[in-house]
């Protein structure tokens, strides 16, 4: 029963970024819910036969407390049925913090939960391009493309929370298959974000990039500069291949951001302020967006904090305020190449919920679990096998400076034998 819990964890990471392209329908849902619920039918009983429970730490409970807050926000919700249909949901998103925290003891696991996330990130990068190329979408004045029942600003969100993820792979694994499908990440998820013609998303991929720059400049300075050579090759190529239209789109970033309304989300932000200012404390009840702000039925708050905000007041902005503190000193407690790949991934959700509404995401949860894992097995001491640093042969230590100090590079540069921090 174990093995099969941590079988589905990696499902359940496999299924979040492309989990919207395949709707079963009522009840069953989308495959990333259906991992979800089986997840937590095995993991529950798993966890009682094991007779054991891993002590949580502050973000566990913290995470609790914030669901127990949206829960409480029924009682004065200005949307009812809104609120009990997103605390399903909630219960859903947010128990991958607990049982990731349970099932992932050892840092191969937590490799595995990154491949995973990966290749995932690859189906719905695919899945983009075939809309663009015609597979699924036939309308050749079509300015933006993304997978199949996917919203293209979402579409871009997932697929930049992968570079840092795959830029990590490569330095992280020494299995050639799994470091060509990492690096063949950048040039496909890169083509794809582009392809959405989200301009909140291209801005967030070059937040992304740029931490996955520092992580491979600290790695081989010869491998970025070969990527620096074959960048206006690249660019070349993208500017004849890719949608005159899309490009145009793209293009309109530097006007939206000096005076722009934004895509009408000037007037979306100010209506929710307005709601804000009425319930403050408390807000209007998880979920109630829409009626509090008296915006149009279907639209979002297009920003993270705005929406906790006038759902959920200064109480739960408070709350998600303690939990990404918990992350960033998390992240930066690590060192080397960890720690640049997760301060990355926690920067590409910061620069996302700008625009967008992330609490309510499974790949908000599962990256926040990603970093309390890591942040765990640093604190414990376990340490990877991992590839030797190409600048002198010595083995990257990519948990903390406390930990045991790396092999001494041998005389001839090889590594030492079995090449374990």
């Amino acid at each position: 029963m174990q093995r099969a819990v941590r079988w589905l964890i990696m499902l359940f990471a496999f299924c979040v970024p492309w989990e919207y392209s395949l709707d079963l329908g009522e009840p069953w849902g989308n495959p990333a819910r259906l991992a979800g619920l089986a997840l937590l039918l095995v993991a529950v009983p798993a966890m009682l036969a094991r007779g054991r429970l891993r002590n949580p730490e502050a973000l566990q409970w913290l995470t609790t407390a914030l669901f127990l807050w949206f829960c409480c926000t029924a009682f004065w919700s200005r949307d009812l049925a809104g609120t009990l249909l997103l605390l399903r949901g909630y219960a859903q998103e947010m128990a991958i913090v607990w049982i990731a925290w349970e099932w992932v003891e050892t840092p191969e696991e937590l490799r595995r939960l990154l491949k995973a996330i990966l290749l995932g990130s690859w189906v719905l990068a695919l899945l983009t391009v075939a809309d663009a190329v015609g597979l699924s979408g036939a309308d050749v004045a079509q300015t933006r493309f993304a997978a199949v029942g996917q919203d293209p600003n979402d579409v871009a969100r997932f697929l930049d929370f992968a570079f840092p993820l795959a830029a990590l792979l490569v330095t992280w694994d020494n299995k050639r298959l799994w470091r060509i499908a990492a690096i063949g990440y950048f040039p496909l998820g890169f083509v794809a974000v582009l392809l959405t013609a989200s301009r909140g998303g291209f801005l967030t991929a070059v937040v992304a990039l740029a931490g996955c720059g520092i992580l491979f400049f600290r790695t081989s300075f010869r491998g970025v500069a070969w990527i620096g050579l074959a960048m206006p090759v690249i660019a070349a190529v993208l500017w004849f291949a890719m949608p005159e239209a899309t490009l145009e789109r793209l293009a309109t970033i530097p006007a939206q951001l000096a005076g722009g309304d934004m895509n009408q989300r000037l007037n979306i932000w100010e209506a929710g302020w307005r709601a804000f200012a009425r319930a403050p404390i408390v807000g209007h009840g998880a979920g109630s967006f829409v009626a509090a702000a008296g915006v149009a039925e279907g639209d979002t708050a297009h920003n993270t904090a705005l929406a906790l905000a006038v759902e959920d007041g200064i109480v739960g902005v408070g709350v998600m305020t303690w939990i990404l503190v918990i992350l960033l000193r998390e992240s930066w407690s690590l060192v080397g190449n960890l720690r640049i790949a997760l301060l990355s991934s926690l920067a590409v959700w910061c620069v996302s919920s700008l625009a967008g509404t992330l609490a309510e995401s499974r790949m908000t949860w599962l990256i926040f679990s990603l970093i309390a894992v890591a942040g765990r097995l640093g604190r414990e001491g376990k340490h990877a096998i991992e590839l030797p640093a190409q600048r002198c042969g010595l083995t990257v230590d990519f948990w903390r400076a406390s930990g045991p100090a790396p092999n001494e590079c041998a005389m001839d540069g090889s590594e030492d034998a079995g090449g374990v921090v």
